[in-house]
C-alpha cells in the first residue's frame, strides 16, 4: 500500500489484519482521487472508518487543509499514527464513528466513508452526518462499498471496480 499521488507520492503505508476490514486497493484509490482531486486543496477532511489512514493522507497529500481520522480499533490508530508520522494538518480520534460524529462541532468539505462491508452502517452514517449537519453546504461524501444501498443525497458520480463501487454524493 502507497500513496499514489500529490506531495507524499510513493510513501509507503503499514497495514494490519484484522478480521472484518481490507484495504482500498490502489487502483480504486488512485480512481477515487482522480474523481475528486480538483475539490481537495485546502478541504476540511473527514476519514471515518479510518483503518490504515490510507484515504486520509492521500487527501492530505493533494492539498487538503486538515484531515480528521477516526477508528475505534486501538491496532487501526497506532496503524494511522505511525503512517502519518510527519505529516501535519492531522487530528486522530480514537471512538466509535457515531459517537464522534456527534461530538463534531465543524463541518467537512468532504467526508471519505469506507465502513466495513458486512456491518450495513452506510444508511445509517450517512443519516447521522445529515442529522448533525456535517457536511458543507458544497460538500462531498466519497463512499466505499460493496452492498447497495439508497440514500437521499444526490449521487454525482459512480463507478464499479468488480463487487466494490465508489460513489460520490453531494
Amino acid at each position: 500500500m502507497r500513496v499514489i499521488s500529490g506531495k507524499y507520492k510513493g510513501k509507503i503505508l503499514d497495514g494490519f489484519n484484522i478480521n472484518g476490514t481490507r484495504p482500498t486497493m490502489d487502483r480504486v484509490k488512485e480512481s477515487m482521487f482522480a474523481m475528486i482531486q480538483n475539490n481537495l486543496k485546502d478541504k476540511i477532511v473527514l476519514d471515518l472508518f479510518a483503518g490504515s489512514g490510507s484515504l486520509g493522507i492521500e487527501a492530505l497529500s493533494n492539498g487538503a487543509k486538515v484531515c480528521y481520522f477516526v477508528d475505534n480499533n486501538k491496532i487501526a490508530i497506532d496503524t494511522i499514527k505511525k503512517n502519518t508520522f510527519g505529516i501535519d494538518n492531522k487530528v486522530i480520534i480514537k471512538k466509535d464513528c457515531f459517537e464522534a460524529l456527534k461530538e463534531f462541532k465543524l463541518k467537512f468539505d468532504i467526508i471519505l466513508l469506507d465502513p466495513p462491508y458486512h456491518d450495513n452502517l452506510m444508511n445509517k452514517v450517512l443519516n447521522k452526518i445529515k442529522e448533525y449537519d456535517l457536511l458543507n453546504k458544497n460538500g462531498i461524501i466519497v463512499c466505499e462499498i460493496e452492498e447497495e444501498f439508497k440514500t437521499d443525497y444526490q449521487i454525482i458520480k459512480e463507478k464499479k471496480y468488480g463487487s466494490k463501487k465508489v460513489i460520490i454524493l453531494k
